[in-house]
């Protein structure tokens, strides 16, 4: 069964342009769109009267007007919607769990400086099973220009990245676009050396070196398969978050890996993500992994 690209719509124009993002990248992938509506409208909409009836009226209504804007604009591509009456955090989990993608809107803090995550996107990005795209109010199509990269950080071996950089390459693909790897490193204390890491120093030169051939050797499988997409290895001394951020004015989508396993206190966004969220002037998506 082919799975849709999912959105969520509240009314807002957050999610308005989320809709229209998932829309084009749905027409991209040759996949259908799902729209889904979960909750009540958004903040900024005047409170309608407390029937439900009123509710569920408005929440079509939404639905449907969403619906017919983007078939205009995207005659051939299959759109379905709903009204998931779960709570929003669990409802658009499991809408995550049957989509290739969600894309959900965010309040940015600014017209260049990222994002403003409610409860609500915090919870599903943290335990969602499929990517989740967060898009802004005012990103359009622009930003999709030829020459803009699809940046995704690698980090750990090949098998840590393997989710995100599949997810970049995919995308990349899709869009004509190219793919700008990045790899942070960092000086580690003098204890926590070990003469099994020493080794593989030494055979590889330095820190930087090695930092190099662990990106190449992640790499290498998603360049065989995706032979067509141009990549930019970039490995750069920082920490990910800043060194991710320093690159994305460049990106037209910036990627980003997520642990998919629970903690003891639950599950986590991660630092990482949690940096270019808050902080990425372009949509991000945020990618499990186990």
């Amino acid at each position: 069964m082919t799975r849709p690209i999912t959105a969520g719509v509240d009314g807002s124009p957050e999610s308005a342009a989320a809709a229209a993002w998932a829309a084009r990248e749905a027409v991209r992938r040759g996949l259908p769109l799902r729209l889904v509506h979960v909750g009540e409208a958004a903040p900024d909409i005047p409170a309608l009267a407390a029937d439900e009836a009123a509710q569920a009226r408005w929440a079509r209504d939404l639905l449907a007007d969403t619906d017919r804007e983007i078939t205009e604009r995207h005659p051939g591509l299959p759109v379905t919607t709903d009204v998931l009456d779960d709570d929003a955090p669990e409802a658009l989990t499991a809408a995550a769990r049957d989509a290739e993608l969600l894309v959900l809107g965010s309040r940015g803090h600014g017209a260049l400086v990222g994002f403003l995550l409610g409860s609500v996107g915090q919870q599903v990005i943290a335990t969602a099973e499929s990517p989740v795209v967060l898009v802004r109010a005012g990103e359009g199509a622009s930003g999709e220009a030829a020459g803009r990269e699809i940046v995704v950080g690698q980090e750990g071996d090949a098998e840590d990245s393997a989710a995100a950089l599949e997810f970049a390459f995919r995308t990349a693909a899709a869009r004509g676009a190219s793919v700008r790897a990045v790899r942070a490193w960092s000086l580690p204390p003098v204890f926590t050396y070990s003469p099994a890491s020493l080794e593989l120093l030494d055979e590889s030169g330095g820190m930087e070196p090695y930092e190099k051939k662990a990106l190449g050797e992640a790499l290498a499988p998603w360049r065989e398969r995706f032979p067509d997409v141009p990549v930019t290895e970039h490995v750069e001394i920082g920490s990910a978050g800043q060194v991710l951020l320093s690159v994305a004015p460049r990106a037209q989508l910036l990627v980003v890996g997520r642990r998919a396993r629970r903690t003891a206190v639950g599950a986590r966004i991660g630092s990482v993500a949690h940096a270019v969220l808050h902080h990425a002037p372009c949509p991000v998506a945020v990618v499990p992994h186990v």
